[in-house]
């Protein structure tokens, strides 16, 4: 109880004869000090305490605070981009086409056909070389990469690619700004093909023509000096912004471009001419892996993770993730030299016999999927040596009393264990495995892995908990029954465990109907409580389910599913699979063309009161975007099934986005923070590793005009994109 308040003095002011005049004003101001000296230790310690931190913080987050608000033309700025421009990143000056460097040679053509219109330019300037011919002008497009010349290969088993020639400088060069009126709401919703404006010049009238004559070169003059400021800057790191759409090729492009495939020789019957749009966006793809792939070569080589922003690397298993997840996407590409400098780290460098802990899931479909599919594209032996290592070190994690694996194995000492924190495991990882281990026991003769994984989904099939074939996110160890129950998601810790369902029914021959069975169980259950549509738009969307309380929140992990669910009609099963496939791609699409960026959040909010607002809302949490591919991966499922464009311009809209804001100048592409926000989105530094395994791959595969480069008929692709091959004959 505190002590009642007192007056511990009155105030007084006295005057004499002389004028002269007495207070006690010191007195009042000492009362202060007896004030403070009322309060008890413990209060003034706090008074002090609060002091204290309120200016430690402000001392240290004082300098965060000043960056951000500083213009982009500082000082610092300005000399990394000087850096960046003398290394050969200028603009395009205006009415010139993207730049042909001497790698192009002599081969391309001297002009282009009439279908470019009267914006031809007439001549390319010196940089380009006598060997090329007229200028292509703005009414080609912004593309600023190059479509190399190359013929698909022969490729059989342990050949590799060939070399396809890398143009000079195609690093996807700065353009210049239209010479249009500046838009009044510059800040439109969409990726960069939807936020473009009207580009053809309003007509001047007679009387303004020559006013507008004589500004022309000022105009000129003032864009390049602006275009010597970077777009988008963070705190010093300069992320580049690339605005890239479809320009047509020469003739000798068209014939040349085409996929380099990893095909048997007997497959080797001449392929039909690849579109124009599909030789650009095919190179485009190659591009950006090769931007990716140098940033993390020069940084973070052998190591897990690429921070592109400090230009250096992060490490969670040390085992070279980026490096094994991206040997097929290379492959697949065409990427030669990178497949053989990749190819001699794994050899010589990447070993297992470590004290380390790895998560049983992420290192299956990682590195022994990426080492199982990069043995079937190239024949090499040496991959499966490797797969056959890590295989048998990871069998530890079975060995429980419940035949649940643990989560997380020492390779290095063999021995297996739950998380710290718990003794359960995720459905989804241990039911997420099963691809792998049943494609390494067919190739190795040796039934033991399959055996593990099989005794897993045959615990699951039978286990009570589930609702109308959902089921909970985790499962213990010790007793192989589920727990938390009554949560049941599409997202995270349960996603890919109805995607294995199907794919394992593929994979084997379509022979195990527990499997189907499940699965067309768990589609059914999906739809019965989880499914949804938005109030003002009716666009279909996949909550979650807790406790009986429904959350319109949707992952974008669930993103997987529109594919998935095409993949399953493809293969027979009902025709409302794929209209639900249909519905719910259109969402995915929405949950990027909503937001500032163009890139989706990590998890969206779905509106579902009738109203003229927004669809889809994001909390601040969760704005992160990871570059992941679910979406991507439906894309290219669904091209593949439908053949409808939409789809390959829906993608190339994501692609131009990535550039524009998660392109990092040295190399290497970041995750961002906010995807509401394209003026300072917040750079994460990190490039995950499926960035190059997934994101990348599906991108290119979405835009190849091969329906045969890995046939869905032929091959089975694990949760991070590693193609695996359909078994011709039933399961061992």
């Amino acid at each position: 109880m505190y002590p009642p308040p007192r007056k511990d003095f009155i105030a007084l002011t006295l005057s004499d004869q002389h004028s002269r005049s007495y207070n006690n004003g010191k007195h009042r101001r000492q009362s202060c000090w007896r004030k403070w000296k009322q309060l008890s230790r413990l209060q003034r310690s706090l008074i002090l305490f609060l002091l204290a931190l309120l200016l430690i913080c402000g001392l240290l987050f004082y300098p965060s605070f000043s960056e951000q608000w500083r213009d982009v033309s500082d000082r610092a700025v300005r000399e990394d981009w000087d850096g960046d421009w003398e290394r050969g990143l200028k603009p395009v000056p205006p009415g010139v086409g993207p730049a042909v460097g001497p790698a192009v040679g002599p081969a391309v053509g001297p002009a282009v056909g009439p279908a470019v219109g009267p914006a031809v330019g007439p001549a390319v300037g010196p940089a380009v070389g006598p060997a090329v011919g007229p200028a292509v002008g703005p009414a080609v497009g912004l593309m600023g990469v190059v479509a190399m010349p190359e013929v698909a290969p022969t490729v059989g088993p342990g050949f590799l690619p060939k070399v396809i020639p890398e143009p000079q400088r195609p690093k996807v060069p700065f353009l210049h700004k239209s010479q249009t009126k500046k838009r009044l709401f510059p800040n439109k919703r969409g990726p960069p093909r939807l936020q473009d404006g009207n580009e053809s010049d309003s007509q001047a009238k007679p009387a303004e023509k020559e006013r507008v004559e004589k500004e022309d070169v000022e105009k000129v003059e003032e864009e390049e000096e602006e275009e010597k400021k970077p777009l988008v800057s963070w705190r010093g790191a300069i992320i580049e912004a690339i605005q890239a759409t479809e320009s047509p090729s020469s003739a000798h492009e068209n014939d040349a471009a085409m996929p380099s495939v990893p095909v048997k020789p007997k497959d080797t019957a001449p392929l039909a001419p690849v579109s124009v749009k599909s030789v650009d966006r095919l190179e485009t793809v190659r591009e950006a892996f090769r931007h990716a792939w140098k940033g993390y070569k020069e940084f973070a080589w052998g190591h897990d993770e690429l921070k592109p922003v400090s230009k250096s690397y992060g490490e969670w298993f040390g085992l070279g993730l980026t490096l094994v997840d991206a040997l097929d996407t290379m492959w697949i590409l065409g990427l030669t030299e990178e497949f053989k400098e990749a190819r001699k780290w794994v050899e010589t460098e990447l070993s297992f016999s470590k004290n380390v802990d790895v998560n049983l899931f992420e290192s299956t479909i990682r590195i022994l999927g990426g080492l199982l599919s990069t043995y079937h594209l190239t024949g090499d032996e040496m991959f499966l040596e490797k797969a056959k290592d890590i295989g048998l070190r990871l069998m530890p994690a079975f060995k429980t009393p419940s035949k649940i694996p643990f989560s997380d194995v020492n390779i290095g000492k063999g021995i297996a264990h739950p998380p710290r924190w718990t003794s359960d495991s995720t459905l989804a990882e241990v039911t997420s495995v099963q691809l792998e281990f049943r494609e390494l026991s067919r190739l190795t003769q040796d039934p033991r892995y399959q055996e593990v994984v099989n005794e897993v989904m045959r615990l699951v099939h039978k286990l009570p908990g589930k609702r109308d074939g959902l089921v909970p996110m985790f499962i213990n160890t010790n007793s192989g029954q589920f727990t938390h129950k009554g949560v049941f998601t599409l997202g995270a810790r349960a996603d890919s465990y109805y995607e294995y369902l199907l794919k394992q029914w593929i994979q084997g021959g379509k022979t195990e109907p527990d499997l189907l069975e499940d699965y067309l169980v768990a589609v059914e259950g999906v739809k019965k409580h989880l499914l949804r549509t938005t109030g003002p738009s009716k666009l279909t969307f996949i909550g979650e389910l807790n406790h009986n309380r429904f959350n319109p929140k949707m992952d974008h992990l669930v993103c997987f599913l529109p594919g998935t669910l095409a993949l399953g009609a493809h293969n027979g099963l009902p025709d409302d699979h794929m209209d639900l496939a249909l519905q719910l791609m259109e969402t995915c699409h929405q949950m990027y063309v909503q937001m500032e960026t163009g890139l989706s959040p990590e998890i969206a909010q779905f509106n579902l009161q009738p109203s003229d607002g927004r669809d889809v809302h994001v909390k601040p949490a969760d704005g992160h975007n990871l570059l992941r591919p679910e979406t991507v991966e439906s894309l290219f499922y669904l091209y593949r099934f439908t053949k409808d464009a939409k789809y390959r311009d829906w993608g190339w809209d994501i692609l131009q986005s990535f550039n524009k804001y998660t392109r990092v100048p040295s190399g290497g592409y970041t995750s961002i923070s906010n995807v509401r926000d394209p003026v300072n989105p917040g750079p994460r530094d990190k490039m995950e590793s499926f960035f190059l395994g997934e994101t990348l791959k599906y991108l290119y595969l979405l835009f190849s005009d091969d329906m045969e480069l890995l046939s869905l008929d032929q091959y089975v692709f694990n949760t991070e994109a590693h193609p695996l091959p359909i078994w011709p004959s039933p399961p061992i």
